[in-house]
């Protein structure tokens, strides 16, 4: 694909993610108002979204990062373009998706054992026991869709066909806020930690099924529109799918490590607030923790995945011809591009999270947990740019279809985010346990970012070369120049009007309206030209 190709298909591709994190922030904003961010919230976040994190356990790591590179590959080399090796695929995915999910429909009670906190397993929490268990089965068959999403969206990408997976998630956006509207119609607002009835189970983990199966559905079309037929094929042997599952092999490493941190902070997370219901105070549990991750993960989304998804054929063509120096440019644009809007979002989080969750004071049911909201939001800043270059770094060993080193280095990521999860929710009240697993994940991949970086350029050249530092260095200025700008705005509107859910709401617009000038004359002044770049690649699209 030509520089313009990829600049148009990111261009595209983020469009999409930005309509999609846009419902997607409804779609959080109708959570806290229908359940509030207690108790009753990590019962629903953790069933939702562990289905998640076992179907990535299961296959997902093996269809994002592995299937790519190989379904170019096959559309290079193969007479019928890879269409016999992706019907393979397909078939083959769908056959171990339906087991693992039956599977996993029958081990609930034991997955309730691995992702809750042992207190919930006590006599006086009964009724929110059975309230999670029954919430998880209803949840557990999105591990099949997700699948489904994933298998069709990779064939498509594969095709040149970028938009349809960025667009999909707007529908499950949708259903998730029709859900959740009629849910506060029939059953009310709550702040609440004694469970759900099996009518309100339903509804809530029904309408998030629901919302994934509509969600893989509307890929569907989209195949033939890119050229692609599918049928079923059984014929697995001799083409090539051992070598595709020996890569994944070391991929499935490599999430297993990912979600034992995952589970360990949702249990850390759920044993906050329980401890904070025990003693009658608010709590930053789990359900907090997630606000947190998914504000922190936009720019991502919008950003980092967009340009990365459509510069990953271009990186395993230059890996698989051995063009190392030119995969070193192209890598190194992508971050310089990347991180160009990433660091400017990352320092306002920082400055604007804590008047951000303000916004949460329009829903009275909420209390004291827009506070802990906010300072969660801060505390991922950190994260936001370490998890950013970690991501691109890891693209350079895939399209070189090495599997193994990110697995070694996703080890190191996991045991420092256990670890220091660990310590420093031991040493923090329960309303403060959810910022303090922000700041441990942010911890954890500052170290993977430096380790992805270092090693990959032994392998293909330098990353942080002269020119890398010199615009380091002029990023750092214009985002420090912004950070203050918005600091001072913020705490002179805040004295001035407040601090109600609209007087935040101003603060933030204000403050991040001049913030965003400061950064731009000074990025223009600095001359960083892949602020220019990424500007006139938009326009131009």
């Amino acid at each position: 694909m030509t520089d313009s190709g990829i600049a148009r298909a990111s261009a595209w591709m983020a469009l999409g993610t930005i309509v999609s994190r846009l419902t997607g922030f409804v779609r959080l904003f109708l959570i806290a108002a229908a359940i509030g961010l207690l108790l009753n919230a990590d019962l629903f976040n953790n069933a939702n979204t562990f289905p998640n994190a076992l179907y990535i356990l299961v296959a997902g790591g093996v269809f994002n990062v592995v299937l790519v590179p190989q379904l170019v590959r096959a559309m290079k080399s193969d007479d019928d373009g890879g269409e016999a090796y992706g019907q393979r695929i397909i078939t083959l995915g769908l056959l171990v998706l339906a087991v693992a999910t039956i599977l996993l429909i029958l081990l609930v009670p034991l997955l309730m054992r691995i992702v809750f906190e042992q207190r919930l397993f006590t006599a006086e929490l009964t009724q929110q026991r059975e309230s999670a268990e029954l919430l998880m089965r209803v949840c557990m068959p999105q591990v099949f869709f997700y699948g489904v999403f994933v298998l069709v969206g990779q064939v498509l990408n594969a095709r040149g066909r970028f938009g349809p997976m960025m667009w999909a998630p707007i529908v499950n956006n949708l259903v998730a806020c029709a859900t959740l509207g009629t849910y506060i119609v029939v059953f009310g607002s709550s702040n609440g930690e004694d469970g759900f009835t099996t009518g309100e189970v339903w509804l809530l983990g029904g309408g998030a099924t629901l919302g994934i199966l509509v969600q893989a559905l509307v890929l569907v079309p989209y195949l033939r529109l890119a050229g692609f037929t599918y049928r079923p094929r059984f014929d697995f042997r001799g083409v090539g799918l051992g070598h595709t599952l020996r890569l994944g092999a070391w991929t499935l490493l490599f999430i297993l490590a990912n979600q034992v941190a995952f589970i360990v902070v949702q249990r850390l997370g759920t044993g906050g607030t329980l401890a904070g219901a025990s003693n009658g105070t608010a709590a930053g549990g789990s359900a907090v923790y997630e606000i947190g991750f998914l504000i922190s993960q936009l720019p991502h989304g919008v950003i980092t995945v967009s340009v990365a998804t459509a510069v990953i054929p271009t990186l395993a063509a230059l890996a698989h011809e051995g063009r190392y120096e030119r995969l070193r440019l192209e890598l190194a644009r992508t971050m310089r591009v990347t991180l160009v809007v990433i660091v400017p979002l990352a320092a306002a989080t920082a400055c604007l999270g804590q008047d951000g969750a303000g916004l949460l004071k329009a829903f009275k049911n909420l209390g004291a947990s827009t506070a802990i909201v906010g300072s969660t939001i801060a505390c991922f800043a950190l994260a936001m740019v370490a998890f950013t270059v970690h991501y691109l770094a890891l693209r350079g060993f895939y399209a070189d279809e090495d599997t193994k080193t990110p697995f070694f280095l996703q080890l190191t990521i996991a045991a420092v985010n256990i670890v220091s999860a660990v310590a420093f929710t031991r040493v923090v009240e329960p309303e403060h346990v959810a910022a303090a697993l922000a700041l441990s994940f942010g911890l954890a991949y500052l170290v993977g970012a430096t380790l992805s970086v270092t090693m990959l350029s032994r392998r293909i050249g330098r990353i942080v070369d002269a020119e890398m530092v010199r615009y380091v260095v002029r990023l750092a200025l214009a985002t420090t120049a912004s950070a203050v700008v918005m600091l001072v705005i913020s705490w002179w509107l805040g004295d001035l009007l407040g601090h109600g859910a609209l007087d935040s709401f101003v603060i933030v617009a204000a403050s991040g309206v001049a913030g965003a000038a400061t950064y731009v004359a000074a990025a223009l002044a600095m001359r960083l030209r892949e602020l220019t770049y990424l500007v006139d690649s938009i326009r131009r699209r």
